[in-house]
Order: structure tokens, then sequence, then C-alpha cells
């Protein structure tokens, strides 16, 4: 087995590898992985996504990629064939062969000060040892699913604070939900995990990755919501939703500002984009959160989410 660098190879070499991949991604997760899969290899193509393929027999078998954000890396996946889902041992260790690898290069590349990696589709501790060995923090993190098939009635959507108005979604959106998401997360166990919310052009960024860019699904602009302070007419909650596939949600975000918590504003944002995505024949509603954000998983699990997978979130910071 050779470890390679990624920019060596082209779609054609990858290729097979990406179709097994969106195929397990589907099984696990009910999520169509194939645009996102479009994009890496067009990326490998272009030779522009830092990374390494694992090689036999002239093969590729396993890769793993990365991305550069300013003074942060973040990996953005690894995948081997049969790899944690089967337990071979040797899987196993390709896969933190590769991980070894990637930490290796984004830890000594000049100008990189933190590193970042949710890799969703490896259940918790499945990939710890290598980001635990390189001094990396760990968070638990929850993939979340809620039912909306099966005959349902519509749900009660309960009202809204008299001074609160909620409507859909607008381009026009983009600088009051950074403020919002900045402010929501401030001090917050999500902004240790991801950096960009600690400032409003992160948030930005933030925002332009999931409503631009197919790798957290097309975005919803129907079941995504903002709320409006009518008196000050200042954004104070949102709800943004993509669809990882032809008949499954996800939600992307959803916060509140502290001042305006404890009076349903979140929990009413998601039964109305649940309501949305039912009345258009949706069989699922799915989102990540944060374990140690008890309040949420609690409000989550009131609603009909339940726990469907554990992953690990890790961040270094040298």
């Amino acid at each position: 087995m050779e470890i390679v660098d990624l920019r060596h190879f082209g779609s054609a070499d990858l290729r097979p590898l990406l179709e097994k991949e969106a195929r397990q991604w589907v099984e696990a997760l009910a999520w169509d992985y194939r645009a996102s899969a479009e994009m890496i290899l067009r990326y490998v193509d272009a030779k522009i996504l830092p990374g390494y393929a694992a090689v036999s027999k002239g093969r590729v078998c396993g890769y793993s990629f990365f991305v550069y954000e300013g003074s942060k890396g973040v990996i953005g996946d690894l995948y081997v064939e049969n790899g944690w889902r089967d337990g071979g041992h040797q899987a196993r260790a390709l896969e933190e062969q590769l991980l070894t690898h990637v930490i290796e290069t984004l830890q000594h590349s000049p100008g990189i000060h933190r590193v970042e990696a949710q890799l969703l589709m490896h259940p918790a501790d499945a990939v710890a040892r290598p980001f635990l060995e390189e001094g990396f923090r760990r968070h638990r993190r929850l993939f979340m699913v809620w039912p909306l098939n099966g005959g349902r009635e519509p749900f009660t959507v309960p009202a809204m604070p008299p001074e609160i108005q909620v409507r859909r979604w607008g381009e026009a959106d983009f600088g009051a939900a950074a403020t919002v998401i900045t402010v929501a997360y401030r001090n917050h166990v999500d902004s240790e995990i991801n950096d960009q919310y600690r400032t409003v052009s992160g948030s930005q960024r933030f925002l332009n990755n999931i409503i631009r860019f197919p790798g957290c699904g097309a975005f919803d602009n129907d079941s995504s919501l903002v709320a409006i302070h009518r008196p000050s007419k200042t954004m104070v909650a949102l709800i943004l939703c993509s669809r990882v596939k032809d008949d499954v949600g996800h939600v992307t975000q959803v916060c509140v500002v502290p001042e305006q918590r404890g009076r349903g504003l979140g929990e009413g944002l998601l039964l109305a984009t649940a309501e949305e995505l039912r009345r258009r024949r949706f069989t699922s509603l799915s989102l990540t959160v944060t374990e140690a954000n008890t309040r949420a998983v609690e409000l989550y699990k009131k609603l009909g989410f339940h726990v469907a997978r554990v992953f690990d979130a890790f961040v270094w910071e040298g």
C-alpha cells in the first residue's frame, strides 16, 4: 500500500471510490452525496485539492482531503473502501495512516494555527486515535432524525409573540443573519468547534458555504425562516434548511439571540419548517447538535427527533 499526494490523480482515478462512498451516505444517513462528490472531482481535476490517496496495485482505494481557510485547516473527508463499516483491521489502519499524513501536513503548514475536523460518516471513536495522539480536543456530536411521514396530521405551529414576525429567508438577510449567528454563539460550545461563529465575517463565510455550495445539500428557501422583532426591525432568530435527498431535509442552522430565548422562538421555527416539509411530502428532517448542548438536545427529543448516530468533532490549536 502506498500513500500518494492526491494532486497526482484525476477524476477518473477517484470516481469509482466516490460512487461507493455516495451509496454509503444514502444507506447510513439518507443523504445524497453525489453533488458533493462531483464538486470534489472537479477540484481533483483542477489539481487544487490538497490531500492524500491510498493506492494498491495502481488503484485508489482510499483518500482524505483538507482545505485551508486563512490560518485554519479543515479536514473535509476521509474514506477507505471497506473501512469502519466492515471492522477490518487493515482498513482501519489505512484510515489512521491517511489521517496521520493529513494531520501532520496541516500542523506543519506555515501559518496554520488551528485544525478542525467533523467526519460525520465515522461513528464516535472510530478514527479518534490519530487526533487524540496529536493533542486535539474532542466534542461528541449527535446526528438526529425526525420522521415526518406516516400519514401524520399537520404539525401545530405555536403562535409567536405578537411583536415577532416570521417570514421566509431572503437574499438581503445575509448581513443580519451573520450578526444573529455571532451573537447567539458567543461563549457557546459550538464556537469552540467552529471558529467561524466567533466573528461576523466568519459567520458570513459559513452562510455562504451552506447556501451557495452543495456540501450540506441544496439550500431550501421555502423551509428557511427568519424571525424579526417588529419594534426594532431587527432579526432575532433564524432557521436554515437544505434538501439532502429528494424527500429529506437537513437543518443547517437554527439559533436565537440570548435576550429572546425561553419564548418559544426556536421551537416555533422548527415546527414551522417541519410543517412546510411535511406539506411537500418530505419523509424526514435531520440535524446535528453538540451533545453538551443539553438544552437543545432536550428540545429536539421533545419534538420527535431521535439520535441516529454519535460522531466526533476534533479541534487543535497550536
